[in-house]
């Protein structure tokens, strides 16, 4: 399993991170995980959780994971990878899973290896434990902005806030906190292996975008995480053209692209 995400380290690193995190344990796993063979060797994968996510996977596993999607019903809050795969795995089960909240067809995934061309933000540093409560609004925000729900459910935001928590406990929340409180800029690395890892959840508020705050920001979150993994990767919505130049300028460029369908 873990060689086949090897195969592209950037694309499977979410799949890759879970597997590595969770040995497999179905209940730490959060889903299940979908095999495809090929000869008797397993040749794709789908992660079937919150997320729909298919691994390298062919015409033929993409037709097979479908037929597995249509007989289990939609339980996830999205279907996300490599674009060629994801919307012909869309096209196979829209009919039975009912219209999609929204779909993100192209979305570049981009990534860096060394040191960002930009001088970091000095200012921004690991969130500590204790700072939760500070930086909790503007991930809620982020994720509404982004998503366009938000994520504080019938849980009251308890599996969020719980989320959260676990990446700052993980070292792996970043943020520009100013002296009084406010938050400036923001990012976490949501998912981490030996080969790559994936930033999340870049967000600067609104009223100071455009000052050259995710570009210094970025720079400096590459300059962490990659402590963590050789590379560094995240992907983009294509119409957020202002991030698109951020990332490119912070050192970023396209290596891939994936797509979304958001229900």
């Amino acid at each position: 399993m873990l060689a086949l995400c090897d195969r592209d380290p950037v694309a499977n690193v979410f799949v890759s991170a879970r597997v590595r995190a969770t040995s497999l344990d179905p209940v730490r796993l959060g889903g299940q995980l979908w095999g495809y063979t090929d000869g008797g060797e397993l040749s794709a994968v789908c992660y079937s959780g919150a997320n729909l996510v298919p691994v390298q996977a062919s015409p033929d596993a993409v037709e097979a994971f479908a037929a597995r999607a249509r007989i289990q019903g939609r339980r996830c809050s999205s279907i996300v990878g490599p674009a060629t795969a994801v919307s012909r795995l869309w096209s196979l089960v829209a009919a039975s899973w009912g219209p999609p909240r929204e779909v993100r067809p192209v979305q570049p995934v981009m990534a860096i290896s060394g040191p960002s061309p930009v001088e970091p933000d000095p200012l921004v540093r690991a969130v500590r434990p204790g700072e939760l409560d500070v930086v909790l609004p503007s991930c809620i925000a982020m994720f509404t902005e982004e998503v366009g729900v938000s994520p504080i459910g019938p849980d009251g935001g308890a599996a969020y806030r719980a989320r959260m928590a676990d990446l700052i406990a993980a070292g792996r929340s970043f943020a520009r906190i100013e002296a009084d409180g406010h938050v400036l800029f923001k990012a976490e690395v949501g998912a981490v292996t030996p080969s790559a890892c994936q930033v999340q959840g870049v967000w600067v508020p609104p009223e100071a975008r455009g000052r050259g705050h995710a570009i210094r920001g970025m720079a400096a979150v590459v300059a962490a995480a990659l402590n963590l993994a050789p590379v560094v990767s995240l992907y983009v919505n294509d119409f957020n053209l202002p991030a698109r130049a951020a990332y490119r300028r912070a050192g970023f460029t396209d290596v891939g692209t994936f797509m979304s369908v958001l229900f």
